[in-house]
């Protein structure tokens, strides 16, 4: 039976326990302060709803409100890694190379336990849209098991024999003998972040995108800290260069870990205060979390080793090709950040809508979140273009490389509102539960296109370095218009109703 439209004006957003108004939050950049800063201004929003109408779940408002939060956060995350290149990159291009391998392995572990916290946003969203918080935290305790499980499955091959790994990537021995120990400790650090992507996930679900903006802010502050510290050995420190920064990378993963535990303790009401009665029930839910978790897991490392496999055709080309990549990548990942935003947004109030049995409003919302971010992604990857050797310069000093980086980052700036597209229309599939359609976006695009023209130009035709990096275009192009095809047809709604019927068959998203 189709499921009723509830009225355009119905209170979507009074749902129990909703989080605060970013704009509210406290200006101290404090992550200590989080917890206090939410119950303190509670009371605030309750006063607000009582004297103005609840929004309308869709709205570029609303998109924004959780958006820009979320942009911070990836801000603060990128600049962690800028930082790691910029001060890496005083080394050398060796020890860039080195950074660059080893966060290939660390990008398949991570992309996977993005899966899992994408998977922990639907389902949580959507307990959450048909008002039953409870479920919301049986499905974080068990996206908590399926992270950890997620992460040592990815991570205990890769650490049993790590120089294999490393010369199937054709990395050359010296840059080898640099890169082992950064990589140990990069990956012994993906079970906590894999706990702390639930944790933000789950927060984001319940629209709450300011908390994990905090803790973001004070892991970065850490990272930031103990880089200087260990890597150039500064106030008498032991000079480390590249273990300095992965045990900054190991640290600073435990404080935020420890920050959401804190905010957990002190918000009992929260998606992430799970309690031992909801860890038994959390058992029966782990299949609900894989179920959705794996298509997207098979997406990234369907993804993952199509980079791999893009990389090793790069390292054919030497360091400096290899090095190159590595800066250009982290330097235009800033302007991925709105289309990051725009897809946690999209996923949190698509689920939200579904699970209140309003296909409608899910369907505005993911075009309204997809418009903005094409229209953020133009002028970003303009300044990224026209900018792009003097950006370059600012993270590294060799010539070469800054030479071999232009092209690159032309190109990538060239392909941004396709990847900005779908990186949005993603998160919008994702927030319905439909995980699949993205992992066949992935796979149309890098294993159709990006690596058998990489292939095509480097192995077959040796072509200049140029045509490599346009491989990348075609590549988010085709998960664009896949993505654009699937969300007009609309089949993500059929999928979102089915996973709703079986967790609450009473909701009206369900009948």
């Amino acid at each position: 039976m189709r499921a009723e439209e509830p009225p355009e004006d119905s209170a979507q957003t009074d749902i129990p326990g909703e989080s605060l108004d970013p704009e509210s939050a406290p200006a101290l950049p404090a992550a200590s302060l989080a917890s206090h800063a939410l119950a303190a201004l509670t009371s605030v929003r309750e006063a607000a709803r009582t004297v103005r109408p609840s929004a309308k779940i869709g709205t570029v408002a609303d998109i924004w409100r959780l958006a820009w939060p979320v942009m911070l956060s990836q801000f603060l995350v990128n600049a962690v890694s800028i930082v790691d290149i910029a001060m890496v990159g005083r080394l050398g291009a060796d020890s860039v190379a080195a950074v660059g391998y080893a966060a290939q392995f660390f990008f398949l572990a991570q992309s996977a336990l993005i899966s899992v916290g994408f998977a922990c946003v639907a389902l949580v969203a959507q307990s959450l849209g048909a008002g039953d918080r409870e479920s919301a935290r049986q499905a974080t305790a068990a996206s908590f098991c399926v992270s950890v499980l997620t992460a040592l499955a990815l991570t205990v091959p890769i650490l049993a024999a790590p120089r294999t790994w490393l010369n199937l990537l054709s990395a050359e021995p010296h840059v080898i003998e640099r890169t082992l120990p950064y990589l140990r400790l990069l990956l012994c650090s993906a079970s906590l972040l894999g706990l702390s992507m639930v944790f933000d996930a789950s927060l984001r679900a319940d629209k709450n995108t300011t908390t994990p903006m905090l803790i973001a802010l004070a892991v970065t502050l850490v990272k930031v800290a103990l880089n200087i510290l260990l890597i150039f050995g500064v106030a008498g420190f032991p000079r480390l260069e590249l273990v300095g920064a992965g045990i900054a990378t190991v640290v600073s993963q435990v404080v935020g870990v420890a920050c959401y535990i804190f905010v957990a303790r002190s918000r009992p009401a929260s998606t992430i205060a799970v309690r031992r009665a909801d860890l038994r029930p959390a058992c029966t839910r782990v299949a609900d979390v894989r179920r959705i978790a794996l298509p997207g897991v098979l997406e990234r490392v369907v993804l993952n080793f199509a980079l791999l496999s893009y990389f090793a055709i790069l390292g054919a080309y030497g360091t400096v090709a290899v090095a190159a990549y590595t800066v250009g990548v982290r330097v235009l990942s800033f302007s991925w950040i709105p289309g990051t935003g725009y897809a946690a947004a999209a996923a949190t109030l698509v689920g939200q809508a579904l699970g209140a049995g309003s296909p409608k409003r899910a369907e505005r919302v993911g075009w309204s979140a997809a418009g903005l971010a094409v229209a953020t992604a133009i002028p970003l990857g303009a300044a990224c273009a026209l900018g792009r050797f003097e950006l370059a310069a600012l993270f590294i000093d060799d010539a070469e490389t800054i030479q071999t980086l232009g092209p690159f980052m032309l190109c990538v700036a060239l392909a941004q509102p396709m990847l900005q597209l779908h990186f949005t229309l993603g998160g919008a599939h994702r927030g319905a539960g439909d995980t699949w359609t993205p992992m066949l976006a992935a796979t149309l695009g890098n294993w159709v296109f990006r690596v058998p023209l990489a292939v095509l130009a480097g192995v077959v035709l040796h072509t200049e370095l140029v045509w490599i990096w346009a491989a990348l275009i075609v590549d988010h192009a085709a998960r664009a218009v896949w993505l654009l095809w699937s969300f007009r047809r609309g089949g993500w709604k059929q999928r979102a109703a089915r996973i709703t019927s079986r967790q609450h068959p009473g909701s009206s998203a369900a009948r």
